[in-house]
Parts: C-alpha cells; structure tokens; sequence
C-alpha cells in the first residue's frame, strides 16, 4: 500500500448561501503545493483575464477563440485520434464541453458567460485545455477539455461519499454450483466478469489517505468516478448574474446555446482497442463480449457494465436480464399451455358442433347488424372457433393461476438479487444520490421566496403553498384532459367497429374473389383486426405528443428535487401509457359482448350505432387478437425507433468525417457526432420494459404465448440497447442507484392487479365458466356430457317480433326463427325474452370463481413473499463482516494517530482520550 503525504490544505467546495440569494456557488480552491513544485506540471492553465500566455494551451476557451495565433495551431497528424489525455499525454480528459460561435446579436452574450464560467472551473480547480475550431473536422466547432487533478478528486470524493478499496475481500467465495458445468457455455471469461479482485471498501476522506489501497493517483478513481465528480461541479459552477439573479450549472448553458454539448468520452472505438497502454479499452470489450447479438445466449457482464457506465445503468440491464432469465420459465409453460390447446383441438366438442353441417349448418343465427345485414349459418364461423379452442381451455386457468405465482417469485427473487448488488457494488448504506436529494438549480432559479430549512437552519428557496396548488390544479387538469382524450379515440374505435362491420359483411358476401377465405377471414375477424391496427397507429400518435405534454407539466411544478422529478415524471408518463396501450384490451376483454340486449331491444351506442356482438366461440379469441397486434406492435415499433433511428442520425452525422484522414478525427469529435443518452434515457427502456410487463401479466389468461414473444424480444433487447449505448450514444454521465427506484413499486401494484384481471378473464371472457356449468348441471348426453353445449347456450328469437327498424331487407329463405347468444326463454314461454335461471347459476359460477381464484392465488402469493427474505444469509454475513472490519481500521488508525501525538508531546491527547478510544475498539469488536 502506497501512503501519500500529498493532501489538499482546503475543501475544494462548499455548498454555501449567499447572502443576496439562495444559489449554492464554488469557492476558490487553493491546492497545496509544495515548495518548487509545479501544481499543474510542465504547462500552466490561465484565469480568466489573464495574459496570453506562451502557448495555446493556457487559455480558456474564450481567449483560444480571440487570440490563438495561426503558428500555435497543434498539428492533429502528431495526436493519436484515440488519445483521451491532453496533449501533454499525462492528464487525461475527464469531460469535453464543445460550442460554435455564430455571430448572431447573442454573440457577445455567450461570449462572456462562457468566460465567466470557464474561469470559475478553474477557480474551482479544473484544467482546462482548448481546440481550436481550425482543428475540428468541419472548422466550425471549439472542444474545451476538462481535467480534474488528484486534489480536485479526493475532496469531492470525500463530499459525495464515494467508498474506496481499504482490503482485500477475505470471505471466501460461494461453493461452486454443481451446474456451472452445464452453465459453462453461458459464461464469459473471469477476466471481463471480474476486471478486479473484490475489495472491502469504506467512504473515502482525505484525512486518512493512509487507509485506502492507493497504489497510482492516476487509476486509483475509475473513469466512470471521475466524470461523476466533474459533473457534479459543472451542474454547480455560476456563470454570471442575469435579471438580478445568480445563474449557474451547465444545463442553463446548454439550454441556451452557449455550449452545445458536454459529455465524458468514450475510451476508444468500439471495435479495435486504443493504441495507448494507459487505455483500458472497456469500450472494446463490452462491444465484443456484450453489444453484439451472436452473444445473445451469453451472461452480462455487470460488474464492467456498472464499472463503465455506472451503478444507476448497470442496476438497469441486471434487472433486465434477471427479468429475461425468469421470463423463460412463463414462456416454457405457456408454450405448454398452446400446445395442449393446439392437441386437444380435434377433442373440443364446441368446434365440432359448430362445423358438423348437421348441427351447426342448420343453425341459422341472427343478423349482426340492423338492416343491411343477413342471416348467417352458425358453421361459417367453424375455423374461428377451432383457433379459440388454441386459448380458451382448461390449461388457460392453469396458466393464469401459475402467473399470479409467477409474478410473486420474480418479485421477490428480484429483491434478492437486488440485495446482492448492493453489496457488491457497495451500495449498502446508500440512500439516495446526493445529486438527487438536493435542490434542482431550476428549483433554486425560479423560487424567489425563502424559508429556515428546520434541519439546516439555513435559509433555502421555497415555492409558496399556493403557487404549488394552482400548478397542481393546471398538471392535474392537463393530465385529466389528455386520459380523456385516450379513452375518446377508443370510443372512437369502437364506433369504427361498430359502422364498418356491415360494409365487411356485404363485402364478403358479395366479393367472388373473397368466398374461399371467407371461412378464415370472417367480417368480426376483419372488423377486429383492423380495428386493433387502427387502434395501435392512435396509440402511438398519442404516445409522441403526450411525452411532451408530460415533460412539460412536471417542469411546470417545479420539483424540489432530482428524485421528486423523476418520481412525478414516472408516475403521469405510466399512468397516461397504461390507459393508452390496455385500454383498448380492457374493453375487449371486459365490456364487449356483455351490454348488447337481445334481437328486437339492442342496446346502442349514442342511439345509434348497436353495440358489438361476440363470436359465439367466445370473445377471448378478438382479445387474443387485440394483444398481439399491440404487443408485438410496440415491440417491433420500439425496436426500430431504438437501433435503425441512431444508427441513420449517425451515419448522417459522420458521412463528411469518412472523406477525412482518419488520423484527423479525434476521440471528442468522434463522440460528439454520436447520439446523446439523455436524463430520460434510462426512463424511457423502463417504461418500454413496464407496459411489457403488464401485457404479460395482466392479459396473459388470452394469451399464453406472450411470454414466449416477451422472452424472445428481451433477447434481443438487452443486445439492441448495449449495442447503441456502446456504439450509437455518448458515454453517459455515471450516477448512482441502489435500486430500480419507483418502478418497484408500480410493478408490485400491476402483479397484484393482474391477479384480479386474469381472474376476470376467465370468468367472463372466456367459455369456460359457462361449459362447466353445462358438464356438472345441464349435460343431456351422460356418455359425451358436452353434446349439446353450442345449442344449450345459443336462445331462440321469432323473428316475426323484430321492428320494422331492425329487420334486414331481406329474407330470401323464409326462416322463422333465428338464435342468438345468450340464455333467455323462448317466444312461446310465459317468462319470454326474459333471462333463464341457467343464465344466473353461470353468473353465481363466475362470481364464486373470482372470489376462490383470488383467495387462492393472493394466500399463495404472500406465503411465497413470506418465506423467502428478501436478503440472501451469505451477503448478510458478508455486510457484518465488512462493517466490523472497517470499523477496526479505522479505529486502529485513529489509535495510532493518537499515540503519535502523545509521543509529539500533544497537549490535546490526553490519557482519557486514549483509554476511550481503546474502549471504543474494544466494544466494537463485543458487537
């Protein structure tokens, strides 16, 4: 272990309130610098005012763009284009801010706070180095390069209470699984899943250097740590004072356009490794081990992924891959389900009954629509009914009863694992960002009034309570307005179906070409698919504005802080996607078929329009339908948006650099024409991954094959979103996470939803309610107890009762009668037309089922959660034992400090001091 006397004399920043307002700003740093000794090494970084200095060099970016002379120019060929240092090839580039100066009436406005701000992050003790817009690949563009020395690092480490490696971790390792084996195909070499031995950590302070297990200032903080640091100055550091008030953070400059981008770069091209050694090229190994789709049956290496681009991504794709890894459990199940159905389909007496010509041929049922529609013959509807039996039999309980359970053990076990990463990522004893608990700079901007904070004593901005309840009022209204707007173009969907079944009915009736599919492709079928289609072209067009409306009602409020916004943004983003995508299958699934009347009193929509029938196989076959077009719709639209949209920007953006020497592209050129992954970003693939999840779950009593389709999209979007985070996007900024945040919450709301709606399925929406009653009840053949059934549930209508407005034009044959689906008396009973008492011993049926359903799966459910805990005993050990040991060093240390000084002749260390810091340890180790 290395132990360094070098130590900064100063905290470096210190998050103030000043006395004219509440903005937080830097103070100067003045690093320690010992006698002949040149902080900044060989080249000297300017302030602002200063002097022109002997090279281009020291300067900020605002003098570089004035006054570099034409032979200071650096000659790009004698840089390596990967190069991520500055040009001495020592300091490395930890940021990179870029901006183009147009000569518009802002010229001299971006000018001077770009100067401004340039000389507070040096002030702040950033280097800086500057391009010249001659060296850049179109002349246009100025690159400011950003470097953070060791004294800069180790006091903000010590502020955002990064833990470092104190030991090496001596817990030895888990038994081998007697799998790995069989697993050993799925693994990636030790040296990408584990880059570095496993430490025992503690926060870092610059007081105790000696600790920590520093053997080269240079690595000693990750890339990933170092751009978090100098983020975190950037979105603090003032620019000036506008209107009277403090401007600061590097948002409102990108905002405005004085800069046009700030980024960390990327530490070589994704598909060679960098010619330096200094260069880990992390980048070129997560391309060729975890970007790449042939490397789709591969682990992910999570401990590069989260050393790379941080905790908060890496918490991401480990929920992600957890969640792929538990999905092929429900897939191979529900593939089981389908194939019982697809076996047992020549056994289903329904569909025999429907397409025996003697049964079903010479049941003639009544018109779908008024009027313009005919009388039709039941076995038309002989394939649809067959296809219905794929995912409306006996295994469809079974599968809705194993997912409630399954949900449960992928919640549950997800805790687990979440656990694990917390401590090996050493998050344990973190509760939030700091970044994320403090007050948002827009807060801070926009709340001119001030309060005593209780726990602070400090005076700190705050919105007044009735600002808060008007902007409220104004988010809720706008949100209110925007659900309504999605459940009117359902309506609006529904009425579609509703006038276009009979121009499909005529169609097929009187098309030639159309009669040999017109077994298949039947007018509900049709009406149904275009429908779902339609529907799913609304979803999306509602999708892209409301993202907006969104973003913009949050800023409107004025979150206090980072999670404050992301929670508020979470929770109306959801809300708004979870009526736009499952509104439409709720209605399908719950309120098709269920409020038509009977021939002669239809119900109808807006006095007009009747509402829609089911096919007598039962409406879970158009729910199946509705699904998968919009499942597999977003699925497919997502995938496109996500991998060909960057890729084409991209190569838009890069098209002129090809023309170009490649040794005259630069490493912070070549990431400035990537993509940008912005503060929502990581957002966005959640709530992609959510509104999955709740098609799985909530619906998949229709649809047992959605997992399947969900598994095998999850394959390839953990590879489609490492590809373009790895290829097509800026490295984004590493934050920390301790967990997926909010949306844990909202899926242990959705598994306990999906138990109710699944349960519902079953009862009302599928047939199999009512073809029990029918087998235990009502059967009239004890040898086949289902003979019978497609008769028994379809009424018999006289057709002499319709009114003039709802009898069809025509009726060439002559018939009499016409049946329809519902349970009702005959025209020739006392009770007519009124319902039978099979119709409420089915109702009774469905109700009980629910209820049973529910208790059954809920009791599961929670014994389930109950025993298994929700921390795995190993880590828990594990935690014990690094807590006990960082307790030791430290007071060891303290201890020997403490002699030192009473060996010094130390005043202030006395005996009791000495005895009480022994005690101290003494206890610590009793405990």
């Amino acid at each position: 272990m290395n132990r360094l006397g070098k130590k900064a004399s100063e905290t470096l920043i210190e998050m103030a309130l000043s006395a004219d307002d509440d903005i937080a700003v830097l103070t100067k740093f003045t690093p320690s610098q010992s006698e002949g000794e040149e902080c900044n090494g060989p080249e000297t970084i300017s302030t602002a005012g200063s002097e022109i200095p002997s090279s281009s060099e020291g300067l900020n970016s605002t003098e570089t763009t004035l006054l570099i002379p034409e032979h200071q120019v650096i000659d790009k060929r004698h840089q390596s284009k990967d190069s991520i240092f500055f040009r001495d090839g020592v300091r490395r580039i930890d940021f990179v801010l870029s901006y183009v100066d147009d000569l518009n009436k802002e010229w001299e406005k971006k000018l001077e706070r770009r100067k401004e701000f340039e000389s507070n992050l040096q002030k702040a003790g950033l280097e800086l180095e500057t391009e010249d817009k001659k060296e850049s690949e179109d002349g246009k563009i100025f690159f400011v390069k950003i470097h953070a020395p060791w004294e800069v690092l180790i006091t903000y480490a010590e502020v955002l209470n990064i833990k470092v490696p104190i030991r090496e971790n001596d817990i030895p390792p888990m038994v081998e699984n007697p799998l790995d084996c069989v697993l050993f195909p799925l693994r990636l070499p030790e040296k990408v899943m584990h880059p570095e031995p496993d430490y025992f950590t503690a926060p870092f302070s610059k007081d105790k250097q000696e600790l920590y297990l520093i053997n080269d200032e240079s690595t000693f903080f990750s890339p990933s740590m170092r751009n978090r640091i100098v983020n975190y100055i950037l979105t603090r550091c003032p620019y000036g004072t506008e209107e009277g008030k403090k401007k600061f953070g590097i948002k409102r400059l990108l905002n405005n356009g004085t800069y046009t981008a700030a980024y960390p770069l990327h530490d070589c091209q994704y598909w060679k490794k960098a010619s330096d050694p200094n260069c880990d090229s992390e980048r070129y190994t997560l391309y060729m081990e975890w970007a790449r789709f042939l490397r789709f049956y591969k682990e992910q290496p999570l401990v590069l992924i989260r050393k790379y681009y941080g905790e908060k991504i890496g918490i991401y794709f480990a929920w992600l891959g957890f969640y792929t890894e538990m999905l092929f459990l429900a897939a191979v199940v529900g593939l089981i389900c389908f194939l019982y159905g697809l076996f047992t389909m020549d056994e289903n007496m329904s569909s025999k009954e429907i397409c025996d010509p003697a049964i079903g041929g010479e049941i003639i049922m009544c018109p779908l629509c008024d009027r313009d529609c005919e009388y039709w013959r039941l076995n038309t509807t002989c394939e649809s009914s067959q296809y219905s039996h794929l995912f409306d039999n006996v295994a469809t309980l079974f599968f809705a009863i194993f997912m409630g359970i399954w949900v449960t053990l992928f919640l549950e076990f997800w805790k687990r694992r979440q656990a694990r990463l917390k401590y090996e990522w050493d998050l344990v004893d973190f509760e939030e960002e700091q970044q994320q608990l403090q007050l948002r700079p827009e807060y801070e901007a926009k709340c001119t009034q001030k309060k005593k904070n209780p726990v602070t004593q400090e005076m700190e901005p705050y919105l007044p309570l009735t600002s808060q309840a008007v902007r409220f009022c104004i988010s809720g209204a706008t949100v209110l307005f925007w659900v309504s707007l999605i459940i009117a173009s359902m309506i609006a969907v529904i009425v579609y179906r509703l006038a276009v079944y009979a121009a499909f009915a005529s169609l097929m009736e009187n098309t030639q070409t159309l009669q040999p599919i017109s077994g298949v492709l039947t007018p509900q079928l049709a009406t149904s698919v275009t429908a779902s289609c339609l529907n799913f072209v609304i979803i999306m067009i509602l999708n892209f504005f409301y993202e907006r409306i969104a973003i913009w009602i949050t800023d409107m409020e004025i979150p206090r802080t980072h999670m404050e916004y992301e929670n508020r943004l979470t929770m109306k983003m959801f809300l708004f996607q979870f009526v736009n995508y499952y509104s439409s299958c709720f209605y399908v699934a719950f309120f098709k078929g269920k409020f038509v009347g009977y021939p002669g009193a239809y119900t109808y929509m807006f006095n007009r329009w009747r509402n829609e029938e089911c096919d007598p196989a039962g409406c879970l076959i158009e729910l199946t339908t509705q699904l998968t077009i919009v499942m597999a719709g977003k699925q497919i639209w997502g995938n496109i948006q996500e991998a060909i949209v960057p890729w084409i920007c991209n190569w838009w953006g890069r098209r002129k650099a090809r023309n170009n020497p490649e040794n005259l592209y630069s490493r912070w050129e070549q990431d400035h024409d990537l993509q940008t992954f912005g503060a929502l970003g990581l957002f966005y693939e959640y709530l992609e991954m959510v509104i999955q999840f709740g098609f799985i779950t909530l619906f998949v009593a229709s649809f047992p094959l959605a997992p399947l389709l969900a598994l095998m999209n999850n394959i390839l979007e953990i590879r489609v979103d490492s590809w373009k985070l790895t290829t097509q996007y800026r490295r984004p900024v590493a934050a920390k996470a301790h967990s997926i945040g909010v949306w844990q919450e909202i899926l242990n709301g959705m598994a306990i939803l999906s138990v109710v709606t699944n349960a519902f399925i079953v009862a009302f929406t599928s047939d199999m309610i009512p073809r029990l009653v029918y087998y235990y009840a009502y059967f009239e053949n004890e040898h086949s107890p289902m003979s019978g059934y497609i008769n028994n549930s379809l009424s018999v209508f006289l057709i002499s009762d319709f009114p003039e407005e709802n009898k069809p034009k025509e009726n060439p044959e002559n018939f009499v009668i016409c049946r329809y689906r519902d349970y009702r008396y005959p025209p020739d009973h006392e009770k007519k037309y009124m319902h039978t008492m099979q119709f409420w011993h089915i109702l009774a049926a469905k109700l009980a089922f629910i209820i049973i359903m529910e208790h059954v799966v809920f009791i599961v459910k929670f014994f389930v959660a109950w025993m298994i805990p929700d921390v795995p005993a190993d880590v828990k050990a594990k935690i014990k034992r690094e807590k006990y040991l960082t307790q030791k060093i430290l007071h060891e240390y303290e201890l020997e400090k403490l002699k030192e000084r009473l060996c010094q002749g130390d005043t202030r260390a006395t005996e009791k001091e000495f005895i009480a810091t022994e005690g101290r340890m003494e206890l610590s180790r009793a405990m």
